[in-house]
């Protein structure tokens, strides 16, 4: 609140008026200018200032050992430019430092008085702080008649105002009452009006009196308008406030009077019903007492209002949680083995993980229940895996989807002072099963967010913890909750998008993409029996051949998993269906010869690796989401200066690996007979072929360095070889990733030599056998171990030396 002037302005002489008593103040051309945020200083009114920003003390301390005077003005809330001019308004007041006191802290606390308008007509310095040259702007007018009226109806409103609101100052209400200057008036009341920056503001910028009475007098009759409204609103919510509470006396009165004639009170056989099912839900102390508190809570609303309804809802959660109930586990390790076996092909890791868990549950009854993580791409079966696990145990089954959850209450639930408040989706997962031991499947744990609402991955955090889960408590429930006996598996396809501290608290399983025999098997022994009952067709109907699903998987499909092949499988069942329904067939038999007249063209084509050697040109193995690939490595150069360009939409990781191979080969050009001075000579261009598919990874290093290597030697590479391994610039070859799925890769393109990291023989124990026998490998530590398996001898037509 801005307060009048306890003392004016020393002046001589008698004021005509009408006039400002700050008029007959000398204010010097240039003042230093303070610039305040969300303030407007009117002409005689005081107010109070924080200054901490270094400059503005120092622009205080030469004020203070001066005239003391210097200009404020308020800052533009949305300057339209950079521009010093345009960050404040051009129109503020001259002021006067009447105190000064310094803050422990290094600020300054300052009371200021408003002496005159000024306007800022040049700014003439900005630094150590803002120096402005000013003209004062004085009305001089004297008061019209409209203007006395003006000056009565702002005294009269603003005594109403006073009266309404018991914040206004009772100096401010003196003043105004006894201040002669319409001028100084209009100022004082402005200052104490509850307006925006923008409306002082234009009441500053005012400088003829008529209008600025105006001004004031439009802004005060607005203010006491929304005080009467406000005043109306509250008188209407006591009424309605008052009513309710008649009616809720006039309800337990009629409960009284029900009571004295033995009649049953409302709500009575409901509240009899709770009261025997809190005994029979058999929970623990703690919860069995909260459930009590909550029932006589409840008898003493009455049934219409809505707390009785909250209440209601949450003692109903209470009694219907599984506290004690579990179901028996089955834990004959050769019934489970047989039904995991029967559900999916493969997957022997995570087969044997679940066999295991049942042996030690065998042994170990109490033992708490494990929390798995599968991780592998799409289709691969990591959901289904889940529901056959449930089988074998003989549990309950129920899964919940976790992508783009990212409220913390979807897991931990909504405290009951919300309305429509309810439990999370774990304690909702329980009731639903009915006991507390199933099995439940957070799907999709890496597709988590997070936003304002909280964190769902650190909510986790306590349910998927074995030392914590056991006291778990929901926030509407607010009593603990065993989830120990939960057997919690959580799917994924990136294990990197989990947060650390939740991929820490789970057994990770990876389960890789399936290769293509694998696909045939679970095609014949899952997917087709499957569509030919779910399309209404007998296994005498139709039947597909190992080559014609071979060549459904390599033609119509690129998947890590099996999903769309199950539906080629379900479109060629349907066609089949129709002709056999239209009399046009009995039966068919799906070859690689016959897929062309069901499924049309093949949308995908397998590359052909020509025999004939080439220079530049070697074949990298790589690894995609859909299984192994070869990849093609070219390289060229042309006469320029040594640049080296990739292209192939190459990641970094990538890019760096062509950068060492070349910079390796520079290195070591007279240990491999290569001229250095030519190379420096020309610009290098390597480019991988597909170029609209991103590609990325260090297991391409060894590729890079022989397509360098046989350009700059003009040597040709074996085109029946391929290679994978990432290098380093001392010319050591380091192990690699994804080594399954490049080997099948190499094998279906027909190549006949794998180059692999001599770290990665171990690995060779996860390609099947039959993939193995057809092809030959070289395991290599170095760079020269590479190019001397890869490189043939220089051709008989001597390749052309560019210079």
């Amino acid at each position: 609140m801005t307060l009048p002037p306890q003392d004016p302005p020393a002046s001589s002489g008698k004021k005509p008026s009408g006039q400002d008593e700050s008029d007959l103040i000398h204010i010097p051309e240039v003042l230093p200018a303070m610039l305040i945020n969300d303030v407007i200083i009117f002409p005689n009114t005081i107010a109070p200032l924080v200054v901490s920003a270094e400059p503005i003390i120092k622009l205080v301390n030469d004020t203070l050992s001066g005239s003391k005077m210097m200009a404020a003005f308020a800052r533009v809330p949305d300057p339209i430019s950079e521009n010093p001019e345009d960050q404040f308004y051009h129109i503020g007041s001259a002021v006067q430092i009447l105190k000064m006191f310094r803050v422990p802290d290094g600020s300054l606390r300052l009371l200021v008085q408003g002496l005159v308008r000024v306007e800022r007509t040049r700014i003439i310095e900005t630094s150590p702080y803002l120096k402005v040259e000013i003209k004062p702007l004085r009305s001089g007018q004297r008061v019209s008649l409209e203007g006395e009226a003006l000056v009565k109806r702002i005294v009269s409103d603003f005594t109403k105002l006073a009266e309404s609101n018991q914040t206004v100052p009772e100096e401010v209400k003196i003043a105004v009452y006894n201040i002669t200057d319409p001028g100084a008036l209009a100022d004082i009341v402005a200052s104490n009006l509850s307006i925006s920056l923008d409306q002082k503001q234009e009441i500053l910028e005012a400088v003829a009196l008529k209008e600025r009475l105006g001004l004031v007098a439009t802004q005060l009759a607005r203010e006491l308008k929304l005080i009467q409204l406000g005043s109306e609103i509250q008188t209407r919510v006591e009424s309605e406030m008052a009513h309710g509470q008649r009616e809720y006396f006039l309800r337990e009165q009629m409960k009284a009077i029900r009571r004295e004639l033995g009649e049953d009170i409302e709500g009575g056989a409901e509240i009899a019903e709770f009261e025997q099912q809190i005994k029979a839900a058999n929970m623990p102390p703690v919860a069995e007492e909260a459930a009590t508190k909550e029932l006589e809570r409840m008898k003493r609303m009455s049934s219409a209002s809505a707390e009785y309804t909250v209440s209601r809802t949450y003692l109903e959660w209470l009694v219907a949680l599984p506290w004690q109930k579990t179901t028996d586990e089955e834990l004959d390790v050769e019934r489970a083995r047989k039904i995991l076996d029967r559900d999916h092909y493969g997957l022997d890791d995570v087969k044997n993980r679940i066999l295991e868990f049942l042996a030690v549950r065998k042994l170990r009854p109490t033992g708490k229940g494990p929390i798995l993580c599968f991780i592998g791409p799409p289709g691969v079966g990591k959901t289904s895996l889940g529901k056959s696990i449930a089988v074998a145990l003989n549990r309950e089954f129920s899964r919940m989807s976790l992508g783009g959850v990212r409220d913390e209450a979807e897991i931990r639930g909504h405290r009951r002072t919300y309305v429509g408040a309810l439990p999370g989706r774990i304690i909702q997962s329980v009731r639903r099963v009915g006991v507390k031991n199933p099995v439940i499947m957070l799907d999709e744990i890496d597709k988590l967010g997070a936003d304002f609402r909280g964190d769902p991955a650190s909510a986790l955090l306590e349910v998927l913890d074995p030392a914590q889960n056991a006291t778990f408590q929901d926030h509407y429930l607010d009593v603990e909750f065993d989830l120990s006996k939960v057997f919690f598996i959580t799917t994924a396809n990136d294990v990197n998008a989990i947060p650390g501290p939740l991929r820490d608290r789970m057994e990770i399983i990876e389960i890789p993409s399936y290769i293509t025999p694998e696909k045939i098997q679970i095609a014949k022994h899952y997917l087709v029996p499957r569509q030919i009952d779910e399309n209404g067709l007998t296994k005498t109907d139709v039947t597909f051949s190992d080559k014609g699903l071979s060549t459904i998987i390599l033609g119509y499909t690129r998947e890590a998993g099996v999903r769309k092949l199950e539906q080629q499988i379900a479109s060629i069942c349907r066609k089949i269906a129709r002709k056999i329904v239209t009399g046009k067939r009995t039966r068919a038999t799906v070859t690689d010869k016959t897929v062309y007249d069901y499924l049309g063209p093949a949308q995908y084509l397998e590359d052909t690796v020509k025999e004939v050697p080439g220079v530049g040109v070697a074949l990298g193995l790589a690894w995609t989401p859909v299984g192994g690939d070869v990849l093609v490595i070219e390289s060229t150069w042309m006469p320029g200066s040594k640049q080296l360009q990739v292209t192939g939409q190459l990641g970094d990781v990538m890019k760096e690996s062509a950068q060492i191979a070349l910079s390796y080969l520079r290195a070591n050009s007279e240990k491999y007979h290569l001229d250095n001075d030519i190379i420096a000579r020309h610009d290098i261009h390597i480019h991988v072929p597909a170029g609209a598919t991103p590609k990325d990874g260090p297991s391409a290093g060894v590729t890079l360095t022989t397509s360098l290597a046989s350009l700059f030697s003009t040597r040709p590479v074996r085109r029946d070889l391929g290679m994978t391994g990432e290098i380093t610039l001392s010319g050591r070859v380091l192990p690699i990733g994804g080594l399954r799925e490049k080997i099948v890769a190499a094998s279906r393109h027909g190549l006949k030599t794998v180059i692999i990291p001599r770290a990665n023989e171990k690995d060779l124990f996860f390609v099947p056998a039959h993939i193995r026998k057809t092809l030959q490998f070289k395991f290599v530590d170095t760079i020269d171990d590479v190019l001397n398996l890869a490189l043939m001898s220089s051709p008989k037509k001597k390749v052309r030396t560019k210079s």
